[in-house]
């Protein structure tokens, strides 16, 4: 008879803090060397998937010791995934729990407060580089894994936990979940509910941002300031076209109904981040300017909610610009000689925009029997439940979403040292997350 209801949570019991912390101090340990920032920084995502191993294999149908399947996944060298298979009784039925990545953003340690790179413990603080995100998931869900394969609990559910490599930046293609997915090796997940475990604060994130990395170059002519009237003043133009740009994006994409049912605390927004020009004297007018921002130190950025199209967003950004340049004569100017045309020399200020590549928001299906187990779940063990989303994103949610997965995403960390210095979770968080895994489980075997 499969274990139902408190069978499972008899069986899976609450989160071994002990082997928890020792798993994760092993785990910073290593964050140094998975930090992801290329070409300076390429992670090595199998000095954690090593770790990882070492804690579950001895209950792996590899070593005869327990029924845990595990398929180790490379497509670069020593940058790994790691897809480890609970098998359950009944066909077809499964739920997966993905997004545990291996790499981390990186660190200054003259810029913290402790050692980013070793494990610290502050009361109920774990402290380091990737205790919240996400190394704390992976040592998590391994945990859940380890239970399952020393308890061997009869499911009717297949549990599976991916853990992937190179979340954190996408520069490098084909090294994670990406090419997991391009393979064919999470087909199956598309069967039952899928937990992406890469958020914080314990509450189900319902929505996040798609985000357009956007580049506004303008071309004027150069000369001296004391004769501005026989310049193209690119800053000034630039400034009052991006003006124009804007006025424009807002009135196309205001705000979204549902993006309160969603919660999200803004709506869709274009914005420059910082501005570049090649240099010169305090007294030149420069020949270009470019608006520049925080994404690959060149681009500013669009944040879109998930209601809106990219595509549809980039193709309006360029009919701006292409509106402008006919007309740039008209646009409006900044004192008496401020001009954007000088006839008597055939010259025209020019404007170009430019992308980098573009990500798609994630609506979570709120009709799913995901979405239903998460917020059970998380009511029970947390308290109460209050769903959220943010404008900020998460790359690769939404293309499991469009290869037909029921995506869901959660996590136990804290939002308010995500990608922070003196980054830290507590140990009590994630000991509810690991009773809201159980608890999930439970549910989705009746």
């Amino acid at each position: 008879m499969a274990v139902v209801g408190d069978g499972v949570k008899h069986a899976l019991g609450d989160l071994d803090k002990d082997s928890f912390v020792t798993l994760l101090s092993k785990l910073i340990g290593e964050s140094k060397y998975v930090q992801n920032n290329p070409p300076e920084l390429i992670p090595e995502e199998d000095r954690i998937v090593g770790h990882v191993l070492e804690v579950l294999r001895p209950y792996s149908t590899a070593t005869g010791g327990g029924p845990l399947v595990i398929n180790h996944v490379a497509y670069k060298p020593k940058r790994g995934n790691l897809i480890v298979e609970y098998p359950g009784t009944e066909p077809g039925k499964i739920l997966s729990f993905v997004g545990m990545h291996m790499d981390v953003v990186t660190a200054s340690p003259a810029d913290w407060d402790f050692d980013p790179f070793t494990m610290s413990i502050d009361g109920d603080k774990l402290r380091g580089r990737g205790t919240t995100d996400c190394l704390g998931h992976v040592a998590l869900v391994a945990e859940l894994m380890k239970k399952l394969g020393e308890t061997k609990p009869k499911l009717k559910s297949t549990v599976v936990a991916v853990f992937i490599a190179s979340e954190e930046n996408s520069s490098i293609p084909g090294v994670g979940v990406d090419a997991l997915v391009k393979q064919g090796l999470l087909d199956k997940l598309k069967n039952g509910p899928l937990f992406w475990i890469d958020t914080a604060d314990k509450q189900p994130c319902i929505g996040t941002g798609g985000m357009i990395p956007w580049r506004l170059h303008v071309t004027g002519k150069l000369f001296h300031s004391g004769l501005a009237h026989k310049a193209i003043n690119p800053v000034e133009l630039c400034m009052e076209a991006l003006k124009v740009i804007q006025v424009r994006f807002y009135k196309d994409f205001p705000p979204h109904p549902q993006e309160k049912v969603y919660g999200f605390a803004t709506p869709s927004t274009m914005k420059p981040t910082q501005w570049s020009y090649p240099g010169g004297g305090i007294n030149q007018i420069p020949a270009e300017c470019t608006i520049c921002g925080d994404v690959s130190q060149r681009f500013a950025i669009v944040m879109l909610t998930p209601f809106y199209s990219v595509v549809d967003v980039m193709k309006k950004l360029q009919e701006y610009v292409e509106d402008l340049n006919t007309i740039i004569e008209n646009i409006e100017t900044r004192g008496p000689v401020s001009k954007y045309v000088l006839p008597e020399e055939n010259l025209r200020g020019r404007i170009s925009i430019s992308f980098d590549e573009a990500m798609s928001g994630v609506a979570c299906s709120l009709e799913s029997r995901g979405f239903q187990v998460l917020c059970n779940a998380t009511e029970e063990v947390v308290g109460h439940v209050k769903p959220y989303s943010i404008t900020g994103s998460l790359p690769l949610i939404r293309e499991l979403q469009d290869e037909g997965f029921d995506g869901q995403t959660s996590g136990y960390g804290l939002m308010a040292t995500y990608h922070a210095k003196n980054e830290y979770c507590p140990l009590s968080d994630m000991c509810q997350g690991y009773a809201v895994f159980v608890k999930i489980i439970s549910q989705l075997e009746d």
